[in-house]
């Protein structure tokens, strides 16, 4: 249900009396989402479109949301819902950067293995989101780490990678 949008957030708990929420972004630029007009709450599996009224800064990474349909009485069951925004209201990114979602599919390239498979997604902890890569010999991770990212080729589809000596081999020999 969810393949065109991505995952923007979190209500995280009510606030005040007129039927505000907390929102979490989850993301590493939240001043890009202060001024949201629109989200999609996962409701039910649906994402279900929510006009907002009024955003307030109340953290870095917290938004606090008035939306046009959420009262008081009712705010209560929006919280722990996630938001989402259409995958085509990100910018595009140029040159090494990219969108966990954008790279699955990709083949990799590593400096030294040439070809080490496929991209098969990206595996995303607070610690570290790591590329899960398809190999002939089994799956391979590799920390998305500017480093070790040389180019990225939208057009072949490639990404061209030079990891550290022994982590390929730990994973294929």
């Amino acid at each position: 249900m969810f393949e065109d949008y991505f995952y923007l957030g979190k209500i995280t708990k009510r606030f005040g009396l007129k039927g505000e929420l907390v929102v979490y972004l989850d993301t590493d630029e939240p001043e890009k989402y202060h001024k949201l007009e629109l989200v999609f709450l996962d409701i039910d599996g649906e994402p279900i479109p929510f006009f907002i009224k009024e955003t307030k800064i109340k953290a870095r990474n917290q938004l606090i949301v008035l939306f046009q349909d959420i009262d008081s009485a009712s705010s209560s069951h929006y919280v722990d819902a996630d938001l989402y925004l259409p995958l085509s209201s990100l910018p595009i990114l140029e040159g090494n950067k990219f969108y966990y979602h954008e790279i699955k599919g990709f083949t990799i390239i590593d400096a030294a293995h040439g070809n080490i498979g496929v991209c098969e997604s990206v595996l995303d902890s607070s610690t570290q989101a790591v590329m899960q890569i398809i190999h002939p010999k089994g799956e391979i991770l590799v920390p998305i780490v500017d480093d070790f990212i040389k180019k990225v080729n939208r057009d072949a589809r490639t990404i061209e990678i030079e990891t550290p000596l022994g982590l390929i081999e730990f994973y294929i020999g």
